[in-house]
């Protein structure tokens, strides 16, 4: 039974990308409009859109965006815009995969096509949109065939219909399992962003799935409580080893989970898998400004108090007990990597 969603983070229409704020949420539903590229550079470095695949999917119409407003110009020049605005896109968010995929793929079309380039790359930035809920929606399948009658479920950060071009990739195997049966959903808060408790908690809500928000301190007394039986997230890359770089405190909760012998899914589409990175020590881990978090009363030039602020870390494959993709499984990745996916 296929599931109505309640929540979309991008929207395409009227030759318009219209973007969810979800900076703004829960206590706000708000949609930003854009028409340029540049537009989109600064919603996906200010977190207006997050989430690996979502912010493909945005980099992917902020493409056909440029070319839309640069080939309309009737300048000779308009390759040369389009190409530097691929680059500021680039340069927005360094650790997720998905973003430099799509403008990748964006960017080898575009450079194949002879006449006016603009409805082709509209309609492959949809292409790419749709085949990610596509994707989702069959990881979300195959993630619920393998937790099987697991009852107690934690997820992090969030990964679902908001960090995706919908349905989600952790949380849509949560949404498929709960569908099947009834289970004990968690999120923890995710500092500093506070990603589960504004956006993964309240995404569950629009779709009428009850859970319980943790704080991100009280995982391993929830674990060792045996109310958890798998921990669920994404991904923003995985190298080819089978390493995964996800949202800070991924890495915390897989060790726990180790401890506490509770199992570990990643669920991220193939796209999220750089399989030109051996290792995850090879992954850019983003840092983003102490002011974030830091108490303003410390954000002052002469302050003794810093802040040191990684967005993400990176979950050695051994910690790791399965990763779900669109094709497929692959069970303890530490074993051989991830390499049998790379069937393109």
């Amino acid at each position: 039974m296929e599931q109505k969603l309640n929540v979309h983070a991008l929207v395409w229409q009227d030759q318009k990308l219209s973007v969810l704020d979800q900076r703004k949420l829960p206590e706000i539903v708000h949609y930003e409009t854009y028409v340029t590229a540049p537009e989109v550079a600064e919603a996906i470095k200010t977190m207006q859109v997050r989430g690996a695949p979502a912010i493909g999917i945005a980099a992917a119409y902020a493409v056909a965006l440029s070319v839309q407003q640069n080939y309309q110009l009737d300048n000779s020049a308009w390759r040369q815009q389009v190409e530097a605005e691929i680059k500021l896109l680039a340069a927005s968010r360094p650790t997720a995969v998905n973003l430099f995929w799509a403008l990748n793929v964006m960017q080898e079309k575009l450079e194949k096509l002879d006449g006016s380039p603009v409805e082709v790359m509209i309609q492959l930035a949809q292409e790419i949109h749709q085949q990610d809920i596509s994707a989702n929606q069959k990881m979300g399948e195959l993630g619920a065939d393998i937790l099987a009658d697991a009852q107690g479920l934690l997820t992090h950060c969030n990964a679902g219909a908001l960090a995706t071009g919908g349905y989600g990739t952790a949380l849509g195997v949560i949404r498929s399992a709960y569908q099947r049966q009834a289970r004990r959903i968690y999120a923890d808060e995710t500092r500093p962003w506070l990603q589960g408790a504004r956006l993964t908690v309240w995404e569950l809500a629009e779709d009428n799935i009850p859970s319980t928000l943790i704080a991100d301190s009280a995982a391993a007394m929830l674990m060792k409580s045996g109310q958890v039986d798998w921990i669920i997230v994404g991904a923003d890359r995985i190298a080819a080893n089978g390493d995964v770089a996800n949202k800070i405190g991924t890495y915390s909760l897989a060790v726990l989970a180790k401890y506490h012998g509770v199992k570990l899914m990643v669920v991220a589409p193939t796209s999220t898998i750089d399989f030109a990175m051996q290792s995850g020590d090879d992954i850019e881990i983003e840092q983003r400004a102490a002011n974030e978090f830091l108490p303003q009363c410390y954000d002052q030039a002469d302050s003794l108090i810093d802040a040191w602020n990684p967005v993400f870390d990176v979950t050695p494959a051994e910690l790791v007990s399965v990763i779900v993709t669109e094709r497929g499984a692959v069970f303890n990745p530490a074993e051989k990597g991830v390499g049998e996916l790379n069937n393109e």
